[in-house]
């Protein structure tokens, strides 16, 4: 009986080493406009149970951080460096040569997560929107992308609607071309082919890494008919209600804690109660469709972990859940409803300022925005052979960031961040893996998180996080006690925040970060909600 329990556990140590050895498979998901509220384990009534099992039998990010906007998300995804460095600083504008952080294209002194796994061996796929500048000639085929389906800028959910263009490995297609699917829906078609990607990485016996960029639940908001109808009318108690619940959910999850405060609404945002029932009715569809496109999502999610089970590669597959930036309350209060069915593949809807308050929770503003809001989204990490099963369920609450995506992908498939790259010198890298959070180990970030978006900034060093809209002065937070951004501490700590103010200045400098010369003050009233804040009144 010993020598047979002596051989279980060489057994054992022979297929714990072998497993050690062996690289995992990779899939980063990135959804477009989540808010941080919007998956069910994150506070949301929205039916989410694809994403939630994957918290439950994962980790989940309580504080990751993304750049507060589309493109220099997905540049910092790529790159690993701040989008700033990658060059895209904003958006896809170019402001020429002199600006070198805003020319509205990767440049070349960034490599890509394609780039950098493909040299350890790993096929590399994306599938969705590319967003980092197909219109100047940067793209997934000559960024290290094996393979690939994407769309230049998303814009789109059906063939037939306005904007819909895909490429496929760099051959753009017909809507109806015999190569997709009849009357697909974006969400579904990305997944789709991801998986096919996936069968032409095991047919060549190698370790695939699959970017899967969704363009939902971005606008022009779009859901089939019958997923709109489950969620039309469930809304109709508005959006401060909605952002109560959902707030109090998120502290009986244990995902926020209890002390920290919800902000008062937004002051620009109208009363529920003081809507005619035809504007009630509007916004109810609105949000319903929202939550359709949600849900598809989700399902899509699913779809995607099946086909992973049945190739028997889910156990061994680390997938990356994550969203771009905060909830999106453009273009503002009213949002758009327009076509004639609203959420077809004609129709353009937004979901406004209002749901986008509840989308937030419990977070003061925005997309756009560096208050909490604006830069927090869900962060969702599964691998079954690499996360202790006592980890299952449990959040994290070192912050992250999606520059840390990068140097993480490094981390798992033992690949090596080049210092140059055909012919180019590269540039560091600025994330930190997360690799050692999945056991509940420190990840020994060395440096602050900064941003910069349209003028507006913050710093995170620590608990302490400086923070300013492009109007307003400097504030500074203690957010491990008020993560909800109620109580600055500038005056109170002024060595502290003098010592940020520095850092800050010194990394706006070094990224090349210019002055944005317009204000978007309308999003959000700070200075009026903030005093209402402080006052109670």
């Amino acid at each position: 009986m010993k020598k047979i329990k002596y051989l279980l556990f060489v057994a054992t140590l022979v297929a714990q080493a072998s497993f050690a050895q062996k690289k995992p498979n990779v899939i980063v998901i990135l959804a477009d406009d989540l808010g941080y509220s919007d998956l069910g384990c994150y506070g949301s009534e929205i039916p989410t149970p694809n994403l939630d099992k994957l918290a439950q039998n994962g980790v989940r990010l309580t504080n990751f951080y993304n750049t507060a906007r589309c493109c220099p998300t997905r540049a910092a995804l790529l790159t690993g460096v701040y989008s700033h460095q990658a060059g895209i600083g904003h958006m896809m504008e170019d402001k020429g040569a002199d600006h070198p952080a805003y020319r509205g294209h990767l440049n070349e002194k960034s490599v890509t997560i394609a780039e950098v796994m493909k040299s350890a061996g790993y096929f590399t796929a994306m599938t969705g929107k590319w967003h980092v500048g197909q219109g100047a000639g940067t793209v997934p085929w000559k960024r290290g992308f094996d393979k690939s389906l994407n769309a230049p800028a998303g814009g789109f959910y059906y063939g037939d609607g306005k904007n819909a263009k895909v490429f496929l490995n760099g051959e753009e297609l017909a809507n109806d071309s015999e190569r997709l699917p009849k009357n697909w829906y974006s969400t579904d078609l990305w997944t789709d082919f991801g998986l096919r990607f996936i069968d032409e990485a095991l047919t060549e016996k190698k370790p695939f890494m699959l970017y899967l960029a969704h363009n939902a639940p971005h606008f022009p908001l779009q859901a089939p008919e019958e997923d709109i109808a489950k969620f039309r009318g469930k809304y109709l108690n508005g959006w401060e209600k909605l952002r109560q619940e959902r707030y109090a959910k998120q502290i009986s999850l244990g995902l926020i804690d209890p002390s920290w405060k919800l902000p008062p609404a937004n002051p620009k945002i109208p009363k529920w109660d003081s809507l005619s029932e035809a504007e009630k009715k509007r916004y109810d569809d609105m949000m319903a469709i929202y939550a359709a496109v949600i849900s598809r999502l989700d399902r899509s999610i699913g779809d995607l972990v099946e086909g992973l089970k049945k190739r028997g590669v889910f156990d061994d597959t680390v997938i990356l859940f994550v969203s771009d930036n905060g909830g999106n309350a453009e273009p503002g209060m009213e949002g758009r409803y327009e076509g004639d069915q609203p959420g077809n593949a004609q129709s353009t809807v937004f979901l406004g300022q209002g749901w986008a308050e509840a989308a937030c929770s419990p977070f003061w503003a925005y997309k756009h925005h560096t208050h909490e809001g604006g830069i927090s989204s869900p962060g969702i990490i599964s691998w079954p052979n690499g996360i202790p099963a006592s980890r299952n369920g449990k959040f994290e609450k070192q912050p992250a960031h999606i520059i840390d995506i990068m140097a993480t992908l490094v981390d798992l498939g033992g690949a090596k961040y080049p210092a140059t790259f055909e012919g180019q010198t590269i540039q560091p890298l600025e994330g930190t893996s997360l690799k050692p959070a999945f056991a509940g180990k420190s990840i020994n970030r060395k440096n602050p998180i900064f941003w910069e978006h349209e003028g507006n900034r913050a710093i995170r060093d620590g608990k302490w996080k400086l923070v300013a809209e492009k109007t307003e002065k400097w504030q500074l937070y203690d957010v491990e006690k008020d993560r909800t951004e109620l109580n600055d501490l500038f005056d109170e700590q002024p060595e502290i925040a003098k010592k940020m103010v520095a850092k800050y200045e010194e990394w706006y400098k070094r990224v090349g970060a210019e002055e944005f010369d317009k204000t978007f003050k309308w999003f959000y009233d700070y200075d009026k909600a903030k005093q209402e804040a402080r006052t109670g009144n």
